[in-house]
């Protein structure tokens, strides 16, 4: 009886310390916020008062929320309530008032670089190209990208006056803006083999929405499979992603789970009604550019054995962000919770909350990488991205094509070339000449495309490391002579990769007949991601054999290139 009764006063005095240890760490926390927001209030007081120039106090605090919030991760940030619109439209809405173009600034210059097919822009004739000189008579030279959107978008049915230069010459528009809405699915139809594909941009409102009515176009078709397209789509709103997941799942499964520091952020997520398409063969493909929602649709679709994963690996997004109103119509975005798939993985790649002395970030070691079991005991990994389960080297574009690009040759050259050919065979169909590549070539004849190679560099490196162990003038002749020969071979770039310049020169040009579609289309015959899912879905027996991790294939190489290969 003695010993109940100690135990029991023994357990009384635990809890009542633990109450009083919690107690006393909560009125600390308290102290030091206040302590805390005292201070930087006191500093920020005697600044204003007595600095010895005039203070900007909202770029000032601005400042200082910035610099709060840089030691924590990228995704956690202030939005004030001159910055809400734009906000609005990159993380929730697909919907704004304006022209539909796109625009690119180059030296202090802006040009029109993609019209929207059916809006105000297009139907206006502004083309790809046009250098846009005043919106309602204000002059756009020097303007960044902010004061050029500003002027552009508004109201619907609000009018706008704009002056683009074509070919030397002033052209005056007066377009009417409209409600301009970029899709969450940029594309869906038929693939060869009659396999549907369904290009999924981005996860914002009304993106599961638009999938299914892709898929239920597609099911018209009778279709062999279907391939979702996630490759550079960084995310969106984790319920959409959920409600994805369920078009091809049955209803109560999880498909993820959100777990943080307070209670309230640990949900899970789960399938709330019957699937439209539970046994069509899927595939989804992936990059190093899909991230967030993106891995939450392919690492459940993985961990549920419902689809195979083709691609490299993902991103590594794990994180969940929330908005939070703030007073004066301003907001803050925080990082409430990391997300685990089905498998019990969190596929996060970087931890923020251990960064380095120099503040700088490392990937998760792949010592550290850990095993988990899909559904149907398939081996799956944490700590890094999804992992394909079929990898495919990504397409690396030489020097020569990236300085082409970046120094918009190929931009120029497509918008010449749309104004001299009124027509061009479909976007599917449309390819360069050898005789149309060569004037390519002669057009860039009185050009700036230089750019140093890595054998280059490591001349110049040696070069310098010579001269100053004064050994320059004894390698002198041979130096020289390995330098010309190393310029003789760059002047052939051209040639050397002239299929890879005229495919990114074919998708420039095609965007000017075909917009945004076009591009698409005219990608398809040289997609070799594409290409596999076609080959893998139309495979029926390997599909089923990776899908239930047995069967007569083997997994090569590390995690984040494992590629199923079958044998023979």
């Amino acid at each position: 009886m003695n010993f109940f009764k100690r135990n029991r006063k023994l357990s009384i005095g635990i809890a009542l310390l633990a109450i009083s240890t919690t107690t006393f760490s909560f009125r600390e926390d308290l102290f030091q916020i206040s302590k805390n927001l005292d201070v930087f209030a006191s500093v920020y007081k005697e600044l204003n008062i007595n600095y010895v120039d005039e203070v900007n106090t909202s770029k000032l605090l601005r400042t200082g929320i910035d610099a709060m919030l840089e030691n924590l991760d990228p995704y956690t940030e202030f939005v004030p309530e001159s910055e809400i619109e734009d906000y609005k439209m990159k993380y929730v809405s697909t919907q704004y008032g304006g022209i539909g173009a796109g625009v690119i600034h180059r030296d202090g210059r802006v040009f029109i670089s993609d019209p929207f097919e059916g809006y105000p822009a297009q139907k206006a004739d502004i083309r790809a190209g046009d250098e846009v000189i005043s919106i309602d008579n204000e002059l756009i030279k020097g303007k960044n990208n902010e004061q050029v959107s500003q002027l552009l978008k508004g109201p619907r049915e609000t009018a706008l006056k704009i002056v683009v230069q074509r070919d030397g010459k002033n052209i005056e528009k007066l377009i009417k803006r409209a409600e301009i809405s970029q899709p969450n699915v940029s594309y869906h139809g038929m693939l060869e083999g009659n396999v549907g594909y369904i290009k999924l941009d981005k996860f914002l409102e009304n993106s599961a929405q638009e999938v299914r009515d892709a898929l239920i176009a597609i099911q018209k078709n009778n279709p062999n499979g279907l391939i979702i397209d996630l490759r550079y789509n960084g995310g969106g709103i984790l319920q959409e992603a959920v409600k994805i997941v369920n078009l091809f799942v049955d209803r109560d499964i999880e498909v993820v789970i959100q777990k943080g520091k307070n209670p309230e952020k640990t949900i899970g997520y789960k399938t709330f009604m019957s699937p439209l398409e539970p046994n069509l063969p899927l595939i989804v493909l992936v990059n190093s550019r899909s991230a967030s929602a993106s891995e939450i649709v392919a690492g459940a679709l993985q961990d549920l054995d419902r689809a195979v994963i083709i691609g490299q690996r993902s991103f590594g997004k794990g994180l969940v962000q929330q908005t939070f109103n703030l007073p004066y119509n301003s907001l803050v975005k925080i990082t409430v919770a990391k997300y685990y798939t089905p498998s019990g993985r969190c596929i996060q790649a970087l931890d923020y909350t251990h960064r380095n002395e120099d503040g700088s970030v490392d990937r998760v070691a792949d010592s550290l990488i850990t095993v988990y079991k899909t559904k149907g005991g398939r081996s799956v990994y944490d700590g890094s991205g999804i992992y394909p389960d079929f990898y495919v080297d990504p397409y690396q574009y030489h020097q020569i094509t990236q300085v082409l690009v970046s120094k918009y040759h190929i931009f120029d050259y497509a918008t010449q070339f749309a104004r001299k050919n009124p027509t061009v065979a479909t976007a599917k169909e449309f390819k360069l000449s050898d005789a149309e590549y060569q004037n390519f070539v002669s057009y860039l004849k009185d050009k700036d495309y230089s750019y140093q190679t890595p054998t280059e560099r490591t001349l110049a490196d040696l070069k310098s490391d010579a001269e100053k162990d004064k050994k320059y003038e004894e390698i002198k002749g041979e130096f020289e002579s390995l330098k010309t020969k190393v310029s003789t071979s760059k002047k052939n770039d051209l040639m050397e990769f002239k299929t890879e310049i005229k495919r990114v020169l074919e998708s420039e040009i095609v965007q000017r007949y075909y917009f945004q579609n076009g591009r698409t289309l005219q990608a398809f015959q040289y997609d070799l991601e594409l290409r596999k899912a076609t080959e893998i879905i139309n495979n029926k027996t390997l599909t089923a054999s990776v899908l239930k991790g047995e069967g007569n294939f083997k997994v090569i190489g590390k995690p984040g290139q494992v590629s199923a290969q079958v044998e023979d």
